[in-house]
């Protein structure tokens, strides 16, 4: 069997751990703030998007990545013949896996396998390591790709978003847009289905309080998804709210794993700060 390598975009918000351990490699997205461009996870930080954000009262625009930029990456694995498989955010969101394809075209590499997640987040990052654990266990490229296209809509997540300012900045969502007529007091549950993000519900009251019960509403639903692992993916919050959500979690006593990432710059800078998500895969 031919080597494989598998590689994502920055928006599957997979820590530095997870990447090393599961060899995967990154093409980065391009936050543009005014008129210069950065690579996301690489030149910028989420830190530094909420403070440009805040100052400047507009939301970062986010691109694909360059074609040059991708090339740059996946040359050393073409010259080798590696079959790479590559997954990216959502084709409803982002080009970023058309300039894939296209670079693969290009290059006339047919050992290059393109992933539409349809998600973002760690709802990627599953499907990542999924990958990751079939390449392990012996799966050619084609029976990888084939299982994780029929799987992929088994993919659960959502987020609670602590304010709607970057939402609206941002005009991503057209769900969150028609929210504005209300008080930006509302916590919106944001959903991703068919490659799209729509609201669920609206919470009121604070983060702590609509983030806890939203981890409550979705024990049922936990507590009948694959055991393997679960994500906590959060924008940068309140470390007393992360920790209370691992301890719901791990008092479920049903998941093997329970990996917490923070959000890169792209999902940042469109949910903003004190977003938290819990992602999971269905049986």
């Amino acid at each position: 069997m031919s080597e494989i390598k598998i590689f994502a975009d920055s928006t599957c918000d997979l820590s530095d751990e997870l990447l090393s351990k599961y060899d995967i490699t990154i093409i980065p997205l391009n936050i543009v703030l005014g008129m210069t461009s950065y690579q996301d996870g690489k030149e910028i930080t989420p830190g530094d998007i909420y403070e440009w954000s805040d100052r400047e009262g507009v939301t970062p625009k986010t691109a694909a990545p360059e074609p040059g930029v991708v090339l740059e990456l996946l040359r050393p694995y073409m010259e080798k013949k590696v079959t790479i498989i590559f997954f990216g955010i959502s084709e409803e969101m982002s080009v970023t896996c058309q300039v894939v394809r296209m670079v693969a075209q290009e290059q006339e590499y047919n050992r290059l396998f393109v992933v539409n997640s349809a998600n973002l987040s760690t709802g990627i990052g599953l499907l990542v390591l999924r990958a990751a654990d079939l390449v392990k266990e012996g799966f050619t490229a084609e029976e990888i790709v084939k299982r994780l296209e029929n799987d992929k809509d088994k993919i659960r997540a959502s987020f609670v978003v602590d304010t709607l300012t970057y939402l609206h900045r941002g005009g991503r969502c057209n769900a969150v847009t028609a929210l504005l007529g209300n008080t930006l007091r509302l916590k919106p549950m944001i959903v991703v289905r068919n490659g799209k993000m729509g609201v669920e519900k609206k919470y009121r009251g604070r983060q702590h309080t609509v983030v806890m019960n939203y981890a409550g509403e979705l024990k049922e639903q936990l507590q009948k998804a694959d055991p393997r692992r679960v994500f906590i993916t959060h924008s940068g919050i309140d470390k007393q709210i992360e920790e209370e959500v691992y301890q719901f979690l791990k008092g479920l006593n049903y998941f093997k794993e329970i990996l917490i990432t923070r959000a890169g710059g792209v999902i940042s800078s469109h949910c903003g700060p004190n977003t938290l998500g819990i992602l999971f895969y269905e049986k």
